[in-house]
C-alpha cells in the first residue's frame, strides 16, 4: 500500500457515546389490525477505538453487531447518542466518510455480479478517484497477497464464496481506507486460505496502521488478529477487554481430542478433565485461557499418541455462560 498518513497513537478514531438504535415494528394481530412495538437493536453502547487498533466485535446472531456497523458507515442513523468516525458524523457526511472507510459485509458483495472481477476494480478506481499510480500499487499488492491473479477475468457470479470474499477484501482496500470494517472475512475459506487472509490483514495493520473492526464467529480470527475483543448481546456491550479475560469471565473451555494407539484408562493431566472416552479416543476439556502446549507435552510423555486436535469454544456458548454466571464483564469494561 502507499505510505500511511500521520497518525497519533491512542487517538480516538471511532467513538460511540450512549448510542441507541430503535426500530418500529408492526405485527399483524388480526384482520385489519396491526400491533406496533419498538425493538431496541442497540441499547446505549459506548466505546472508543484508537487509530491502528484491531478489535474483535462479537456476539450471537441478532445481538446488534450489524446494526452498529451500519451506523458507523452511515447506512443507518442512530436513534440517540453521539457517534463519530475520524471526527465525522457518518449519518450527516456519509459521502465524505466513504473516502475514509472500507467495508466487507459477509454474504453481501460490493462487486458487480455479472462483470469480471477486474472490471469491478476499474469501476472503483473511477468512483473513488484513486490516482493511477496508487491504484496500480494497491491492486498489485492485493492480487499478489490474496492470490487473485487467476480470478481477475472471471465473472463475479462464477466465483466461489471464498474467492469472492478475497475479491471483496481487495475491493475495500483499493482507496487506502483509514478504517476497515470486516464481517466474517474468513467465511467459506479453507485452512490455508484463512491463514493467508489473516497474514494479509496483519501486514496491512502493521504497515498502514489501518484500524480494523472485525465481526466473526471464528475465535481463531480474534486470537490471531485482535488484542482486544468487545462482546455485544441484546444490544448491550457485555464485555470489553482481552480475549483471555473473556474466557475467564465466561468460564469457557477448549477440548483436546486425543487419539491413542490403544484403549487406556482416562488420562489424568490437571487442569484438564476427561469428558468422554470412546475406545482409544479421549476428549479432555481445559480452561480456554490456558495454553494447550503443556497438556500435549505431558500426555505425549506418558501415553502412546497417534493424533490430536484442539476444538475451540463456541462464541455463543461463551456468552451463554457469562449470562448464566451473572458475569457482565463490568470490571473489564473500558468503554468511555
Amino acid at each position: 500500500m502507499s505510505e500511511a498518513p500521520d497518525r497519533k497513537p491512542g487517538e480516538g478514531f471511532i467513538e460511540l457515546d450512549r448510542v441507541e438504535k430503535v426500530f418500529d415494528v408492526r405485527k399483524r394481530t388480526g384482520f385489519l389490525r396491526r400491533e406496533r412495538r419498538q425493538v431496541r437493536a442497540v441499547d446505549g453502547i459506548s466505546f472508543r477505538v484508537a487509530r491502528g487498533e484491531m478489535v474483535g466485535y462479537i456476539g450471537p446472531n441478532g445481538a446488534g453487531k450489524s446494526t452498529t456497523i451500519k451506523m458507523l458507515t452511515g447506512i443507518l442513523t442512530p436513534s440517540g447518542g453521539r457517534l463519530r468516525v475520524a471526527g465525522i458524523d457518518p449519518a450527516r457526511e456519509r459521502t465524505r466518510l466513504a473516502q475514509r472507510i472500507g467495508v466487507v459485509f459477509g454474504q453481501r458483495t460490493t462487486l458487480w455480479w455479472d462483470l469480471p472481477l477486474i472490471d469491478s476494480y476499474r469501476l472503483m478506481h473511477r468512483m473513488y478517484r484513486i490516482p493511477d499510480a496508487r491504484y496500480r500499487e494497491n491492486l498489485d499488492r492485493c492480487v499478489e497477497l490474496l492470490e487473485l491473479a487467476d480470478l481477475l477475468d472471471v465473472p463475479v457470479r462464477q466465483l466461489s464464496l471464498g474467492q469472492r470474499m478475497r475479491g471483496d477484501i481487495a475491493a475495500a482496500l483499493l482507496h487506502d481506507p483509514d478504517v476497515l470494517y470486516l464481517d466474517e472475512p474468513t467465511i467459506g475459506l479453507d485452512v490455508i486460505s484463512k491463514a493467508k487472509v489473516r497474514a494479509f490483514l496483519k501486514d496491512l495493520n502493521a504497515e498502514r496502521g489501518t484500524t480494523v473492526l472485525l465481526t466473526t464467529h471464528d475465535l481463531q480470527d480474534i486470537e490471531q488478529l485482535c488484542s482486544r475483543v468487545m462482546v455485544i448481546d441484546h444490544g448491550r456491550l457485555m464485555y470489553d477487554g482481552a480475549l483471555a479475560g473473556l474466557h475467564a469471565a465466561g468460564g469457557s473451555e477448549r477440548v483436546l481430542v486425543v487419539d491413542l494407539e490403544r484403549e487406556l484408562p482416562p488420562i489424568e493431566v490437571p487442569p484438564a478433565r476427561v469428558v468422554r472416552v470412546e475406545g482409544p479416543r479421549q476428549w479432555l476439556a481445559f480452561p480456554a485461557a490456558e495454553s494447550a502446549a503443556p497438556l500435549v507435552a505431558r500426555i505425549a510423555d506418558r501415553c502412546p499418541l497417534v493424533d490430536l486436535s484442539v476444538r475451540e469454544p463456541d462464541i455463543e456458548a461463551v456468552i451463554a455462560r457469562m449470562y448464566a454466571q451473572g458475569a457482565t464483564g463490568g470490571a473489564e469494561r473500558t468503554a468511555s
